[in-house]
């Protein structure tokens, strides 16, 4: 569907009874949101994978040795990943993407989990369509289709940086083990000879690159170039349509429960609680390692499931505005435009950095590097006439300096929105 504005993606969201009744509070709207729309958005990733022609299918692999490092899913099971061998001019770089899925942030929300492909490999697909900056297609992505591709997959939910475990609910936290676990696992088939390597990620995974981004860099030499992307991964601390912290709250468990502060920035810690160096906004001052960070102004995860989730919106007010953002009320469009602002102010300091790079577009969408239409394709969105991929590209290869920033809703026409229904 077609407006004057932009291009709309129909996402059709079906409500799921989570044992056998929706349960008010933070864990199970957190996992209802995540059980539907990240499944829809996996569904609607794999429909520009179908559309593409003929797109890659690469198969699951997953990580023997692992579990005696204790690096293993939720339940138990092996981590893994799906890896494409580069070829020719790209046979010495490496791309990372780490998957991305939601959270979980109490005992009940994660037992749940690992019953499924974000907890649990027994679930996890054989084959993945590698698609946007994973295609191995030059016509697809340009600078990185011939690299070593790997997606590392999601099963500890805690954007792999908890390490603990609930015994008596048979929970394993070992997100961060995971992590390394795979890292040692790539570097011992090719990636310690990495001429360049560029970690990414997808909403979690993109929290999780900016998490490791220097950890990553400190597994190279000195010649090796070394930068990172996130992908909707500039998760904000942000006051919710009820004046209350939905993302906070939900967050403070995660951090809790997974025992993820021994991950986090020492320097963050120094002045801040582990909450609040779970954000983005107090990691990115501190990282070293060049870093692009790509991001849907009005981010419809954030919007949906932080902003007005059902628990800040309890009589559906906002229900109308989160299909479409044609029905939001001048009111309501005057918030969304504060929170835009806010993302853009979070990141002035960073984006002022020679080497970052920054794509923010004024679009209602998330996560914009594995799909193909948004990606690099002949409609895929743009800032100044520049597609992602050429942006990321430029930036990786510092061809030239990257810092787009688009216009407030509703002047970019090149959107390819998520309309809900």
């Amino acid at each position: 569907m077609t407006t004057p504005f932009c291009k709309w993606v129909l996402v059709f969201l079906i409500k799921f009874a989570i044992f056998g009744e929706f349960v008010s509070g933070y864990e199970f709207d957190e996992t209802e949101y995540h059980f539907n729309t990240t499944e829809v958005l996996s569904l609607m990733e794999a429909s520009s994978a179908v559309a593409a022609p003929k797109p890659l299918l690469v198969g699951l692999t997953l990580i023997q040795g692992a579990a005696a490092k204790g690096a293993v899913c939720l339940d138990g099971t092996l981590p893994g990943y799906h890896f494409h061998r580069g070829f020719e001019s790209g046979a010495n770089s490496w791309l990372i993407q780490l998957e991305g899925g939601g959270w979980c942030n109490t005992v009940r929300s994660c037992v749940y989990r690992k019953t499924t492909r974000r907890g649990s490999s027994n679930h996890f697909e054989k084959q993945l369509a590698f698609t946007g900056i994973l295609s191995n297609k030059a016509e697809e992505n340009p600078d990185f289709f011939n690299w070593n591709r790997v997606k590392v997959r999601y099963c500890d939910g805690a954007s792999f940086a908890g390490d603990g475990e609930d015994k008596a609910n048979d929970l394993q936290f070992r997100g961060q083990k995971i992590w390394l676990a795979a890292m040692e696992d790539l570097m011992s088939k090719g990636m310690n000879k990495a001429e360049n390597a560029l970690l990414s990620g997808c909403s979690a995974g993109g929290l999780a690159s900016i998490l490791h981004c220097d950890e990553f860099h400190s597994l190279f030499s000195g010649s090796t170039k070394v930068k990172c992307l996130a992908d909707a991964g500039m998760f904000m601390d942000a006051v919710d349509v009820s004046g209350g912290h939905t993302l906070r709250n939900m967050y403070e468990g995660v951090v809790t429960l997974q025992n993820v502060a021994k991950n986090l920035s020492p320097s963050c810690l120094n002045k801040l609680n582990p909450t609040s160096c779970f954000f983005p906004q107090n990691i990115v001052p501190n990282i070293q390692t060049p870093m692009f960070i790509l991001n849907a102004a009005y981010d419809s995860w954030q919007v949906l499931s932080s902003l007005t989730a059902s628990s800040a919106d309890p009589n559906g007010v906002w229900k109308p505005c989160q299909k479409n953002p044609g029905n939001c009320s001048p009111s309501q469009m005057n918030y969304l435009q504060d929170f835009r602002n806010q993302m853009l102010d979070a990141l002035k300091g960073f984006s002022m950095s020679k080497q970052n790079g920054l794509f923010v577009n004024s679009c209602f969408a998330h996560c914009q590097t594995e799909r193909q239409d948004t990606w690099f394709a002949d409609d895929s969105p743009v800032i100044n006439n520049k597609a992602i991929a050429l942006a990321v590209g430029d930036w990786f290869f510092d061809r030239s300096s990257v810092k787009e920033t688009d216009c407030p809703y509703p002047c970019d026409k090149s959107c390819h929105n998520l309309l809900f229904r």
